[in-house]
């Protein structure tokens, strides 16, 4: 496709801003897809996708994002390159991708133009709308028309949202309503004999998990638990401090205040006696939400955010309670909300309400079984594009 006049001012717009070569990891032998998310939310759909591609295909993945993260073994994670021709080819030249998958829709016209001159497939998924990099780039006419036109597939997320990209220059036939990929949502594991034993020792009690609670977040807690006994007096707190070695202080504490407590590092049971048990193993989260049908996600009332991801509870079939510090995790939360499979409290007499409310089991269970809904789907969605990805790749499209 040629340079149009749009995409060489635009270029020339950006000559200030090119950066200074960047010192590369070297790239793997043979195939390697490149998959950007440009901000926080597309990250976990695209973690998802980029695990899915690297355990079943065996293909490296490359994930650029606007921020730094841990990536698992296969995954090569890098800021993308600046939207400049220099950047771009310098960019290309060392990745080499077979294919590019772009998050959301945000445009990089320069990049774009350079990956299309290499013939390089490019696709959109989670498509929500064309966005320039810089709002200022909307001045140069046809350019987003132009960057649109070059992609051989855009996956959108609704038709709201399909109808922006063909406005926006999309060829219509390019254009698809997928709906969103699946998070990178892991289930937790947890020993089946373990959880048996519990689940037995625990059948004629109702159950509650405050899941990484903060300290400043205690007191809440406590406060809850004990309103909710007015109206369930057999009920059980299953404890996770955020800090595991605030667990024997804090089972201290509440032995000192009159609670009958049990604590799991010294190998005690959740007796029918027991008010609260207190646990410290990060590797147990599984296990208790599995126990739990109802959590509460710690740091998320008087924190900075939850200290867990929602999804794990959800998809684990624990119903979520949550204050209204989102954190990292308010995408996630705008989802769960939407379904209606979330309860948000705002204060410790709410939380100790919402308990109550909770152990009903049937309120629990309607709770549980929608933010199951949103955790898992994705999964089709996420199938479809893999799909696509690989038939490209073996050249059967």
């Amino acid at each position: 496709m040629p340079s149009s006049l749009a995409l060489t001012l635009y270029n020339l717009g950006q000559r200030r801003e090119q950066t200074e070569g960047q010192v590369r990891p070297p790239r793997p032998a043979g195939r390697l897809v490149w998959l950007h998310a440009p901000d926080e939310a597309s990250v976990s759909p695209m973690q998802a996708l980029a695990r899915r591609l690297v355990d079943e295909d065996g293909v490296p993945v490359l994930l650029t994002l606007p921020a730094e993260i841990a990536a698992p073994p296969g995954i090569l994670v890098q800021p993308p390159p600046a939207d400049t021709p220099a950047d771009a080819r310098s960019f290309l030249d060392h990745w080499r991708p077979e294919i590019a998958l772009f998050a959301g829709g945000q445009v990089r016209p320069a990049v774009m133009h350079e990956a299309s001159e290499r013939k390089i497939p490019m696709l959109v998924v989670n498509g929500r709308m064309p966005v320039f990099l810089r709002e200022r780039d909307g001045w140069y006419p046809g350019l987003m028309r132009s960057a649109l036109a070059r992609f051989r597939l855009i996956m959108a997320v609704d038709e709201a949202a399909a109808r922006a990209f063909r406005k926006g220059g999309a060829a219509l036939s390019a254009v698809a309503v997928t709906g969103l990929m699946e998070e990178d949502t892991v289930v937790l594991p947890a020993p089946e004999t373990e959880r048996s034993a519990l689940a037995k020792l625990l059948a004629a009690r109702p159950v509650w998990f405050a899941a990484g609670v903060s300290e400043a977040e205690e007191a809440a807690v406590l406060q809850a638990h004990r309103m909710a006994l007015q109206h369930s007096h057999r009920l059980l707190m299953i404890l996770m401090p955020e800090d595991p070695a605030r667990a024997a202080p804090l089972a201290r504490q509440l032995e000192a205040e009159g609670c009958a407590v049990a604590q799991r590092a010294l190998e005690q049971e959740p007796e029918a006696d027991i008010e609260v048990f207190v646990v410290d193993s990060a590797a147990e989260y599984g296990l208790w939400y599995r126990l739990a049908p109802v959590c509460f996600l710690g740091g998320s009332l008087l924190g900075k955010g939850p200290t867990r991801d929602p999804m794990e509870a959800a998809a684990l079939g624990s119903a979520i309670l949550h204050g209204p510090r989102t954190g990292r995790s308010g995408p996630i939360f705008g989802r769960l909300g939407a379904a209606r499979a979330t309860r948000a409290v705002a204060s410790v007499s709410d939380l100790g309400d919402a308990l109550g409310d909770l152990l009903a089991p049937d309120r629990a269970a309607r709770l549980a079984q929608a933010a199951w809904a949103v955790a898992s789907e994705g999964a089709e969605v996420t199938e479809t594009i893999l799909k696509r990805v690989r038939a490209i790749m073996d050249g059967d499209e």
